[in-house]
């Protein structure tokens, strides 16, 4: 038997149910930022839906989907790509809680709702880039 002939183990992305489960996720979470007053300005599109999928095809590829999102926008740079927004803590702040809400609609198992949302909370704190209010 060779190695080709092992089943792959499923990737995070499949555990949890795919593209659906990052879908559901992100629409959870824009519905939020949508009614928020501190994160809704961040976005200078009328329409979040744009936001949102660049959003989904991210987290898709992060955790072992389709690699859409390098296709279509190349390396994340997310850092760059954030760095025109004011990001302190009170922003961080908002976009976990919208998260929190968003992470626990999913319903996962809790050692891969913990596993997601570890990262989630290191995406945040790396991308604050100020410390003043």
């Amino acid at each position: 038997m060779t190695s080709e002939d092992q089943p792959l183990e499923p990737t995070f992305y499949d555990a949890v149910g795919g593209e659906p489960t990052f879908r559901k996720l992100v629409d959870e979470f824009y519905a939020g930022v949508a009614e928020d007053p501190l994160l809704r300005p961040m976005y200078p599109e009328e329409d979040l839906g744009p936001a949102a999928e660049r959003l989904r095809m991210f987290l898709v590829q992060y955790w072992g989907g389709p690699g859409t999102y390098s296709q279509l926008r190349g390396h994340p740079r997310l850092r760059m790509r954030h760095a025109p927004f004011t990001v302190g803590p009170r922003q961080r702040d908002a976009w976990l809680l919208h998260m929190r809400h968003a992470v626990d609609t999913l319903n996962l198992p809790a050692e891969q709702e913990a596993t997601l949302w570890e990262y989630l909370e290191r995406a945040a704190m790396f991308m604050v880039n100020t410390m003043e209010e």
